[in-house]
């Protein structure tokens, strides 16, 4: 996974983030925190929420959970142009993965099995094997994507 980052080829997720900076044995919001007081009330501008893209630009995801919490509980803004998709592989055991559309029609495949949503619909899957998210419409299609690591 690192030499592919390093030569550009992927971009690791929140998780994979997580996961080597556990190796290196510091913690991911060290490495992006910047030392301050608490405030009672933090807001976060849209210039501030992380977003990956992917797939030659098929896919986007907005990076809305805080960092102190990837690895444990995530939680995205998905949005798939049309045709795309969005693999992912195995995650650890016990990971579980909740897809809420909110627009468009998406189809997800985990454990062998295909089911397809229209907006106001979710889905909810062991995400500790290969799975996938990808738009069926022929739109735009954006989805609300929850993470739980097992």
């Amino acid at each position: 996974m690192l030499s592919e980052i390093e030569r550009d080829k992927a971009n690791p997720t929140i998780a994979v983030a997580w996961r080597l900076t556990n190796a290196l044995g510091i913690s991911l919001d060290q490495l992006f925190a910047q030392q301050r007081p608490p405030e009672a009330i933090r807001v976060a501008g849209p210039h501030e929420i992380p977003t990956l893209s992917g797939d030659n630009g098929g896919y986007q995801l907005r990076v809305w959970g805080p960092i102190e919490l990837a690895g444990k509980f995530e939680w995205y803004e998905l949005t798939l142009q049309a045709g795309a998709a969005l693999r992912s592989n195995a995650h650890e055991p016990g990971t579980r993965e909740h897809v809420t559309v909110l627009n468009g029609t998406i189809e997800v495949e985990a454990s062998g099995t295909t089911r397809r949503l229209k907006s106001g619909e979710t889905a909810r899957y062991a995400a500790d094997d290969g799975h996938a998210i990808r738009n069926a419409g022929r739109s735009e299609a954006k989805a609300l994507l929850v993470v739980i690591h097992g």
